[in-house]
């Protein structure tokens, strides 16, 4: 008996600790926030809330908007940003034939060794080959991005929070701070060679606007190649390139919950089935 009564009190007494931390955590927060506030935090805009095809349990790919998504990769963000975890081969996933992905690759340079001389020279890309970065290094990148370096965009639409509303709405929300802003926010004025853009949590980013006209990039299919067209699907095309498995995932997740709650069922009635004879009647 007084081993019980004594569980229960470290039972007891653990769960009261639990409870002072989550509590002391709660309003450490909520002081921070205040002295954020309080400090003239800059406020910045959340993502717009954006329909997407992969969004929800049976989401699908829209391959043709993946494939306008690596035109506009390809014309305008390639100059300076990198896909180093993405295959050329890859593609294939996109609706491309093997033929068309080695045309592909081959009209890029990727780095090599010359074989006669074993030194670094640059050659036409294979299907093996992975997307090849702008720069030689970060310093050249910093060089020719106002001292920022350009980050990769394989995993960008997870690194970023609400990553693919994120990316398409960063896209579009270049624009000059607003005369409020400025009043309460001085410092929220661009500094040289900085861009404003609402949907940056620092207000101002290195980046110039990438899409700056209608029609900047042509599609094979005709759709017409307006900012916001250009920038979902980009945004799209990102999302894959981050997880290129989602949907295969999605699909997978039905039969494992299914099966999963079947077990249940099962093993349930097994118990009832299995204990029926010893448990004790009223």
């Amino acid at each position: 008996m007084l081993k019980l009564i004594s569980v229960r009190l470290v039972a007891m007494a653990v769960g009261l600790v639990f409870a002072l931390a989550v509590l002391w955590a709660l309003v450490i927060g909520l002081i921070n926030l205040a002295t954020e506030e309080q400090a003239g935090h800059i406020p910045y805009e959340q993502p717009k809330d954006l329909s997407w095809s992969f969004d929800g349990p049976f989401g699908k790919w829209d391959q043709q908007q993946l494939q306008r998504g690596l035109k506009v990769y390809d014309e305008v963000c390639a100059a300076c940003h990198s896909l180093k975890f993405v295959a050329f081969r890859d593609l294939e996933q996109l609706g491309y034939s093997e033929a068309q992905v080695k045309a592909y690759a081959a009209a890029k340079q990727v780095p090599g060794i010359d074989p006669n001389t074993g030194e670094a020279t640059m050659r036409p890309g294979l299907p093996t080959d992975y997307f090849p970065s702008p720069y030689p290094n970060n310093v050249a990148a910093a060089a020719a991005n106002n001292n920022a370096i350009p980050p990769d965009l394989s995993l960008m639409t997870k690194a970023r929070g609400d990553g693919v509303n994120y990316v398409a709405s960063l896209l579009t929300g270049y624009q000059e701070p607003s005369a409020e802003l400025l009043e309460h926010h001085p410092e929220a004025a661009p500094g040289p060679g900085l861009h404003h853009n609402p949907y940056f949590p620092n207000l101002n980013l290195a980046m110039a606007p990438p899409l700056t006209t209608d029609g900047q990039v042509t599609y094979d299919d005709g759709t017409e190649a307006t900012i916001e067209q250009m920038s979902t699907d980009v945004a799209a095309f990102l999302a894959w390139t981050a997880e290129p498995s989602m949907i295969k995932r999605k699909q997978t997740g039905w039969p494992v919950m299914i099966f999963l709650l079947f077990a249940t069922i099962l093993a349930y009635m097994s118990k009832k089935q299995i204990w029926a004879a010893v448990k004790p009647k009223k």
